[in-house]
């Protein structure tokens, strides 16, 4: 798949913004030693691997979890909804009035 400029990933995208973060001397080894097994610069795998854990990041909270229990309950409410209380049906009577008006 070609990248392209602005896309996650992309190598082509001019770099005006800097970052600076304080670590430890082990930290900084072991971030060395994994940009080395890649055959990368530091700066590099620092970059790639804080901008894929925010895309996973933003990703995992943009999305909903259930567990059995709440997806069998959401399942139900889908399948079978409730009939609408007088308040639901008053909002929507004002609702289409409005429309209409």
């Amino acid at each position: 798949m070609a990248r392209h400029a602005g896309m996650p990933g992309s190598t082509s995208v001019a770099r005006r913004e800097r970052l600076e973060a304080r670590i430890s001397v082990e930290q900084k080894d072991l971030l060395l030693r994994a940009a080395e097994l890649q055959g990368r610069s530091l700066s590099d795998f620092v970059v790639s691997s804080a901008q894929e854990a925010a895309v996973r990041t933003i990703e995992a909270m943009q999305s909903i979890r259930l567990d059995a229990e709440e997806s069998r309950a959401f399942a139900e409410t889908l399948l079978n909804p409730p009939e609408p209380s007088p308040r639901l049906m008053a909002a929507a009577r004002r609702y289409l009035e409005r429309q209409a008006g």
